[in-house]
């Protein structure tokens, strides 16, 4: 970043605690990041960095040019209630990886006119592979959207979605999608061993498999379909095993399945909202 901003994570948990180390890791001042948390124990290893640590959220956003959201959703109103004051006093940019909370409903809590970025980041975030969807209301300058992109840069690529509906879909292909390819590394073990193979040897053999595919269709300049055609040779091994997925519905049930997810994300924010 051009400028380095004060950050206060309210909340210390395993996604704040990624992003604040990315940050770290990527050369930010450990000095201009808070830290909170009720229990200060649990921000040891942080202080040790260098972070500032508080259990008192309203005193790290008094300070704080960018405060991030990082609680459960179930007790966001309280922390809201708690840092609404000093919020209208300081007026940071407020960046919110609470689920399901929706931006109007933040900027209530927090007395109005406020600017918010809504983010859906994965758990590969945790090794710094993450995949997060952004979304800025409209009182987020083209500044602070490029300071919101930059944090979580620091924990792998930050896209940018037009409507805060389409947070629920990127909750179906990147929120949960950790969860899809860790079904299929299991089914492929399982298959594997199946075959012959050792636990050891099938494990293995899929998870470098899978990281393999993954850097090639990201440093690639086809798609993933044009990949996949290339090593499907005619009347080969590979086709023989694609044939079976397309014949028995996989596309349609990845379809189907990412639907699925998608109207619970839906469901889950109104449940929240109330």
């Amino acid at each position: 970043m051009n400028k380095q901003p004060t950050l206060a994570f309210i909340g210390a948990g395993n996604m704040a605690r990624a992003i604040i180390g990315g940050l770290i890791d990527n050369g930010y001042p450990a000095e201009q990041i808070w830290a909170t948390e009720p229990t200060t124990a649990k921000l040891t290893d942080l202080a040790i960095q260098g972070v500032k640590t508080s259990d008192n959220n309203s005193e790290a956003v008094a300070s704080a040019d960018i405060v991030v959201l990082s609680v459960k959703p179930q007790i966001l109103k309280s922390v809201c209630d708690e840092i609404v004051d000093a919020v209208q006093t300081q007026q940071p940019l407020i960046i919110s990886i609470a689920a399901g909370i929706m931006s109007p409903t933040i900027d209530h809590w927090l007395g109005t006119s406020n600017a918010i970025v809504r983010c859906m980041p994965n758990t590969p975030a945790l090794v710094q592979t993450g995949a997060s969807g952004l979304y800025a209301n409209t009182f987020v300058s083209d500044e602070q959207r490029q300071q919101a992109e930059e944090i979580l840069a620091a924990i792998g690529i930050a896209l940018w979605v037009d409507e805060e509906s389409q947070l629920d879909a990127v909750t179906a292909v990147s929120g949960s999608g950790p969860a899809y390819y860790f079904l299929m590394m299991e089914s492929m073990i399982e298959a594997g061993k199946k075959l012959g193979l050792s636990d050891e040897v099938a494990t293995r053999l899929t998870l470098q498999t899978a990281l393999g595919a993954a850097k090639m269709a990201s440093s690639s300049d086809v798609d993933p379909g044009e990949l996949r055609r290339r090593v499907t040779s005619p009347n080969g091994t590979t086709e023989q095993a694609i044939k079976r997925f397309i014949d028995g519905g996989l596309p349609e049930l990845v379809d189907t399945a990412l639907k699925a997810c998608n109207d619970r994300s839906v469901e889950l924010a109104k449940e929240l909202d109330q």
